[in-house]
């Protein structure tokens, strides 16, 4: 890979990278779109980064359909595929680790130790290996996209890291590979985040500035799903990550919720222009 980037450079073609876990759907496939548009040979990983799952997670059951998701690749036009195996990317004796203070330990940080840890470890390696001009995520990881902006602008790092925006369902749900995982009725239940979300949004056009009431509002319409735990409902600075007081600036609403056994987030981009708060979901 790092000789094949080497080459397109030398040939000024600038190569745009898309990391992503594989089991692609739409929205990655929204991020490979945004980088072809943006001209150069596109590169996509697909690794399924063992450093960012805890012991209690579903390292071992994350969907994985490389021969799926290479078809979709072709169809995209996408020039190369970068796979590598666990091995290769943590040869034995790795002993090397990057991590974001202050970002790595709130929100999704806060709920899983050592996550951000391995994002951090494993978006550096990919930068270094395909060096990349631009580099694309989508906006449900909202935490972890401000997190590598953090990191590469910290460390130097020679490329430009894209936020595009989330891409969802007719019914709302945030497309999401751990979708794969719901049930028929879970699937169901989980368009309570979006629902959750939206009433937000709705309160906030309404002039709702109150980050206390505005939080009431979601736990309320989240504790009427019968097959919904909250983890975290946070409205939060866009920057920092740190909970805000009242909605002023860019910030997020952020939600982490568990429908049976399979844990998704999902937020609301709040940006203030003009004494208007103009939302995005």
């Amino acid at each position: 890979m790092k000789q094949t980037a080497r080459q397109c450079r030398a040939e000024g073609r600038e190569p745009l990278l898309v990391p992503t876990m594989g089991a692609l759907h739409e929205g990655h496939l929204s991020l490979v779109r945004a980088a072809h548009a943006d001209g150069g040979p596109v590169v996509v990983s697909i690794f399924v980064n063992p450093k960012q799952f805890g012991p209690k997670e579903d390292l071992e059951k994350y969907p994985r359909d490389l021969a799926q998701d290479r078809a979709l690749l072709e169809r995209e036009g996408v020039a190369y595929v970068f796979a590598p195996p666990t091995e290769e990317m943590y040869p034995p004796g790795f002993a090397t680790h990057a991590e974001v203070d202050g970002l790595s330990t709130r929100l999704e940080g806060r709920e899983r130790p050592g996550h951000f840890r391995g994002v951090a470890t494993v978006v550096l390696k990919l930068l270094e290996i395909v060096r990349p001009a631009r580099a694309y995520f989508g906006r449900k990881d909202a935490q972890q996209a401000r997190l590598v902006q953090q990191m590469v602008w910290d460390l130097n790092v020679d490329t430009e890291i894209i936020v595009r925006p989330i891409v969802r369902e007719p019914d709302g749900l945030a497309l999401s590979s751990r979708n794969a995982y719901l049930s028929r009725e879970e699937r169901r239940a989980a368009t309570v985040l979006y629902r959750a979300l939206d009433g937000a949004r709705r309160r906030i056009a309404e002039g709702e500035r109150d980050a206390a009431r505005i939080l009431a509002g979601v736990r309320e319409t989240i504790a009427k799903e019968p097959l919904a735990a909250l983890d975290y409902a946070e409205l939060a600075s866009a920057e920092t990550f740190e909970p805000v007081l009242f909605v002023r600036g860019a910030a997020y609403l952020l939600l982490a919720v568990r429908i049976g056994a399979t844990r998704l987030i999902d937020n609301l981009f709040l940006e203030e222009s003009a004494g208007l708060v103009i939302t995005s979901l």
